[in-house]
């Protein structure tokens, strides 16, 4: 009897074991103020000349890829890049600032919107892959006006606005990438990066994106930054 119990038990942890570990990854949106950093609401609407960066944990190891993509529809390789850091591999559990340099901030520019920033993670180097150089780490022509999406104008939540006196679109944050939506060409060529079954969540200044179980491949989804 007690060595079927053992045996049960063993059997029952190693099931565990075994189980996929849903996979997470988090972003918190600061602004530089004087010489210091402040965590934003994700929806914070910006105004045009603010320095921003970011802030990335993920639960496993992969390889970050960050391309913007400007309310102009100018696509912009964010990292890796000489200016913002060319190591691009994750560590689990690990935290990174984007841009990956000393002092280094990304300037709001441009007509007031969303800027669209898309965030590939994917378990192996992309840039190396086959021995050749992919076009992720190469200039992106701008968008097509056919690809761009009706101009989003941001617009405060009055709920919000009236708990605490922030200004924040709560269209804004991470969310994942539509159906509908026209991918740049380097991204598009990521099979199935787009379509993993994916969760938002929100805690504070915390976005959460997770998947219910270990990713299997290259995962893609979308930050909205909203500015004036």
């Amino acid at each position: 009897m007690t060595a079927r119990v053992v045996a049960s038990a063993l059997l029952a942890a190693l099931c565990v074991a075994q189980e996929p570990k849903p996979s997470r990854m988090e972003i918190v949106l600061e602004r530089r103020e004087a010489k210091t950093s402040k965590m934003m609401d994700p929806g914070h609407i910006f105004a045009e000349g603010d320095l921003v960066r970011f802030r990335f944990k993920a639960n496993f190891a992969g390889y970050l890829y960050v391309i913007n993509r400007s309310t102009s529809g100018k696509y912009t390789l964010l990292f890796p890049k000489d200016e913002t850091g060319r190591n691009n591999r994750v560590e689990p559990s690990a935290e990174y600032v984007l841009p990956a340099t000393k002092d280094g901030w990304f300037r709001i520019e441009g007509p007031a919107g969303h800027e669209v920033v898309y965030w590939l993670m994917s378990p192996t180097d992309l840039a190396r892959e086959g021995g050749t150089q992919l076009p992720y780490i190469h200039p992106l022509p701008p968008a097509k006006p056919e690809e761009l999406p009706p101009g989003v104008t941001p617009r405060c939540d009055d709920t919000v606005f009236r708990a605490r006196g922030d200004c924040v679109d709560i269209q804004a944050g991470a969310k994942p990438v539509s159906k509908a939506e026209t991918l740049p060409q380097n991204l598009a060529q990521v099979t199935g990066a787009a379509e993993q079954d994916l969760v938002f969540m929100r805690r504070q200044y915390l976005s959460m994106v997770s998947s219910p179980g270990s990713l299997g491949g290259p995962v893609l989804y979308e930050f909205h930054v909203a500015h004036k």
